[in-house]
């Protein structure tokens, strides 16, 4: 039987010192750490060097919304609950004195979702929804961790053609997202982890979130809503 103390090891290499075992408290609280020195340098090198695209991000989600658009949000897997978190999020504002805004989450009709898979194929799945329900000017909002999930980038493709403004969430180097000329920004977490990916996302789109509502609060600015904004990102 293998020692517990070896598969500790190989699971956490760092729970060893000077070759002697460390007791398995002392172990596991080494871990905790670690994942979240590593959770900060994830999220600070992404600040470092990103930070300009979530507010071009930001300006066109307002833009959307200025001119009577709606949010859409897509994903698979645990990313589909990054896309129902940030829908309920504009459609139930925690902060008050921040309006309800129009979001639809599209990985919430299950029939939906299998029929189209089971009779078409899941590559459809988001793409049909953004047919039905995507008019001109809302703002089409993709999580993929790998950002090569293909249902999303059918949809996105499909969305740019009917006049859509399309945001990307991925990780690692962006996948076929971040080199899509359709998606029009795509925030890119680079690391390699899914948990510190996902975790990124989940701060994004609170502060995405936050600077919508700031900027659709501030009258001295109304954007034009129009592809300047979507592909440079003009400030005021």
């Amino acid at each position: 039987m293998t020692d517990n103390k070896d598969i500790l090891g190989a699971l956490y290499p760092f729970a060893t010192k000077g070759g002697a075992p460390r007791d398995m408290t002392e172990a596991i609280a080494a871990a905790c750490r670690a994942k979240a020195e590593d959770h900060v340098e994830t999220v600070t090198a992404f600040f470092a060097d990103q930070n300009n695209q979530v507010a071009k991000a930001a300006e066109i989600i307002a833009a959307s919304y200025r001119a009577g658009g709606r949010l859409l949000a897509m994903g698979n897997g645990g990313s589909s609950c990054d896309a129902s978190h940030l829908a309920v999020e504009f459609l139930h504002p925690v902060t008050a004195g921040r309006p309800a805004l129009p979001a639809v989450n599209l990985t919430a009709d299950t029939a939906m979702l299998t029929a189209v898979g089971n009779d078409v194929g899941f590559e459809h799945v988001f793409l049909r929804q953004v047919i039905a329900n995507g008019r001109k000017g809302d703002c089409l909002v993709g999580f993929s961790t790998s950002g090569t999930s293909r249902n999303l980038l059918a949809a996105f493709e499909k969305a740019k053609s009917m006049g859509l403004y399309t945001i990307g969430f991925a990780g690692k180097d962006g996948g076929a997202m971040a080199k899509s000329s359709e998606v029009d920004v795509c925030l890119t977490i680079g690391s390699d982890s899914i948990h510190r990916i996902q975790e990124t996302h989940l701060l994004i789109y609170h502060i995405l979130w936050d600077l919508v509502h700031t900027l659709l609060a501030d009258n001295r600015w109304v954007p034009e809503v129009d592809e300047t904004i979507a592909k440079n990102g003009d400030s005021p």
